[in-house]
């Protein structure tokens, strides 16, 4: 009863001055209360209004809420109306929360706190931004809100997918700028009347993740905008920590191909740190009895429920330790190149995991490699490696300098998989007069000597080996489980073979251990070898994995029926798209949007009785390559450009698994002849709407609209019939 909010009067500024003193932003504050005591206003208009919280007559909490003015932007790129129906709350309803801080004796009134606001203002809604943070330490940007207690009786707003739009040529009929302007993104955060009544179903179990990979983040993404739970104890161990808190616009981010799982402006749009603890280091064991994860230094993190998606990583390449000076081939080495390196890493080479490892390579390269002498080996034949040599050019290094050395394949198929770039490349590669060499095996670092640093490099190939001057050697020929990792799975007895072994369910031998994505395979039971997650897409098998553990807390779902025995022993089938996406040489931007599979060459596929056909504008030489497939049942399975021209990734990204007749009736134009450039056609202002995140909704509309006049109709004919 003694807990008491009105609004702020000129007498409260000292009390206040003395409760936020400690506080980053209290100069931001105090600026705001003096507006609202001054003018009520700010200067550009805004109504601005200004609450204290009051025990016993002492000033134990402050808010200030301005009017919210970017109504339109918030429901274009927010899935805010999961929460509320526009049409039953006026403009002036919606507001903004700037400043919120409640002196942590009082913390269990928050909620009494907000709903006084809410009553005070007249407002039915409020939201509250969380911008990015990228230099650890310092504060972000001018728009920074002074952080709020209040944050844990919010709900995170999903972002809404949006689209690229072609403005120049949509004309009179491009969206109005409220909406499709460009600004910082943040996470928005929201609360209302309805919801201040609603408790959220509070789930304390300790989840940890290991693993900051696009199937980890999916994971904790979805858990974390589940609308009517809250995670309390969600903890994320890292070698790097979250992902996305590196300064935008660096060349770095081109050494890696890109899986468009997520990128700077989706981690941003998550603000996940707000959710998610976090442990900077490396997993070193698991102690299954105890129920706890030993990261580097010793650190013990609890768990009640474990998710292992580490992932797969570059591993330093072992030298066959082959004299080249013998003269022999990769006939007499091969069976010795797959060994595991135990010797002293040299400390200019760089294996790529993240975006960290990226920047400290592009550190290294811009302070001791550019304004000198000397050559860069790019030594792999991934998809990885062509980025790389890419990036080198754009950094400045001349293409004499790099030398790219591709070990044999280990299948008939490249990672490329389509002759017409495969030359493209080779071209550019040529023309900048990178050196590349095939079907070449390491045999030594330093002739055999200390390898640290390495100053020179030898091959052993088909015919003769050869040796390179090497000031910095970048490793893309293999990809495995980090031995820290294995060790600490083999050590905590959970099934390993080759990789960790797991069901249909996620599940490995230990019930509240769960592990997806290249990490694992699935069990021999199955007789699937050759499927395993990385056939499919991380960010869906991040989204399954989720789903399958909220069974454990969503009382709102139903209980989960055992499946038959014999449908037991099927794997899980995922349909989401998987997608390669970066800028190779002759400064080319690639990408290739594929379903699901096992990998086979491209020119086999298409002498296939039941490939279906192929639409293709463009040459790979030019610049402008674009090609589909439709498959058998005139649904597109895979889009595949390279473009000396960017284009809209997320648009293309919607067009997998359309069916030809939705895009405008694709094959009968193409076949008239009256298709010449795909790009073209896919910026034009029909495919605007296949390019909307509810175009999915509309479709499952239209379809139940249509299933619901033929069962009339047949109620109709059975009626007449019956006369």
């Amino acid at each position: 009863r003694s807990f008491k909010v009105r609004a702020a009067t000129t007498s409260d500024t000292p009390a206040v001055e003395m409760l936020i003193k400690t506080l980053d932003f209290n100069e931001s504050i105090l600026d705001d209360l003096k507006v609202f005591l001054q003018a009520r206003r700010d200067p550009d208009g805004t109504p601005v209004q200004a609450f204290v919280a009051e025990v016993l007559g002492q000033i134990v909490g402050i808010s200030v809420v301005k009017n919210e003015m970017d109504i339109e932007y918030i429901r274009s790129h927010y899935n805010i109306e999961d929460f509320i129906y526009f049409s039953h709350h006026q403009r002036e309803e919606h507001g903004h929360l700037y400043h919120f801080a409640l002196n942590p004796i009082f913390h269990h009134y928050t909620k009494h706190f907000l709903k006084e606001i809410l009553r005070l203002s007249y407002k039915s809604c409020l939201y509250y931004p969380i911008y990015p943070q990228p230099v650890e330490g310092k504060f972000q940007n001018p728009y920074a809100h002074s952080l709020t207690s209040a944050l844990h009786y919010m709900v995170p707003v999903r972002p809404r997918r949006q689209i690229v739009y072609p403005l120049e040529k949509l004309g009179i009929n491009a969206p109005s700028k409220q909406v499709s302007k460009d600004q910082l993104s943040y996470a928005l955060n929201h609360t209302n009347r309805k919801l201040m009544l609603e408790p959220k179903v509070s789930v304390n179990a300790r989840i940890v993740v290991v693993g900051a990979s696009n199937v980890g983040i999916s994971f904790l993404e979805t858990l974390i905008f589940c609308p009517h739970l809250k995670f309390n104890n969600l903890t994320l161990i890292s070698t790097h920590g979250l992902p996305g808190q590196n300064p935008p616009g660096s060349k770095h981010r081109g050494f890696l191909i890109d899986s468009h799982c997520f990128n700077d402006k989706d981690y941003a749009l998550m603000s996940l740190c707000s959710w998610v603890n976090v442990v900077v280091g490396k997993m070193t064991g698991i102690d299954r009895a105890a129920k706890h994860v030993v990261v580097s230094k010793g650190k013990k993190v609890p768990y009640d429920h474990l998710v292992l998606c580490t992932g797969q990583q570059y591993q330093v390449p072992c030298p066959t330790g082959v004299e080249i000076s013998k003269l022999l081939t990769n006939r007499e080495v091969i069976n010795g190149c797959k060994q595991r390196y135990t010797g002293v890493v040299p400390t200019n080479l760089f294996n790529f995991s993240d975006d960290e490892d990226c920047l400290r390579a592009e550190h290294w390269l811009k302070e001791n490699f550019i304004n000198s002498r000397g050559n860069v080996i790019v030594y792999g034949n991934t998809i990885d490696s062509y980025s790389t040599a890419q990036t080198l050019l754009a950094l400045g290094i001349h293409g004499s300098r790099i030398h790219l050395v591709q070990p044999p394949l280990s299948s008939n198929v490249t990672c490329l998989n389509n002759n017409a770039i495969e030359n493209a490349v080779k071209e550019a590669l040529l023309k900048n007069d990178v050196c590349v060499y095939y079907d070449s095996i390491l045999a030594q670092w330093n002739e055999g000597d200390h390898p640290d640093p390495i100053t020179c490099a030898s091959f052993t190939t088909k015919t003769r080996p050869f040796k390179l001057q090497c000031s910095a050697f970048f490793n893309f020929s293999n990809k495995g489980v980090d031995y820290e990792t294995f060790k600490a799975i083999n050590d905590a007895c959970l099934v390993y073979d080759g990789r960790l072994v797991i069901d249909a369910n996620f599940h490995t031998n230990d019930v509240a251990i769960r592990a997806a994505g290249p990490l694992t395979k699935f069990s021999n039971i199955y007789h699937a070898n050759e499927w395993t997650h990385s056939n499919f897409s991380s960010k869906e098998i991040g989204f399954q994995l989720a789903a399958a553990m909220l069974n454990l807390f969503d009382p709102t779902l139903e209980p989960v029926s055992e499946p038959p025995e014999d449908l037991d022993r099927l794997i899980p089938m995922y349909k989401g798209c998987k997608i390669q996406g970066g800028v190779l040489p002759g400064s080319c931007y690639y990408l290739h949007i594929s379903k699901p599979g096992i990998p086979a060459r491209l020119d086999v596929q298409i002498t296939q009785p039941n490939y279906g056909m192929e639409i293709l504008t463009g040459d790979a030489t030019k610049g402008n390559y674009f090609r589909i497939h439709i498959n058998l049942y005139s649904m597109v399975e895979a889009i595949t450009c390279f473009s000396k021209e960017s284009f809209p990734v997320s648009n293309y990204v919607c067009l997998f698994g359309q069916h030809e007749r939705v895009l405008n009736n694709l094959c009968s134009r193409w076949k008239q002849g009256l298709i010449n450039d795909l790009y073209s056609y896919f910026r034009e202002p029909w495919s605007m709407a296949i390019y909307h995140d509810r175009f999915i909704d509309l479709k499952k509309e239209l379809r139940q609209i249509l299933i619901s006049s033929q069962v009339r109709k047949m109620n109709s004919k059975c009626i007449l019939l019956l006369e």
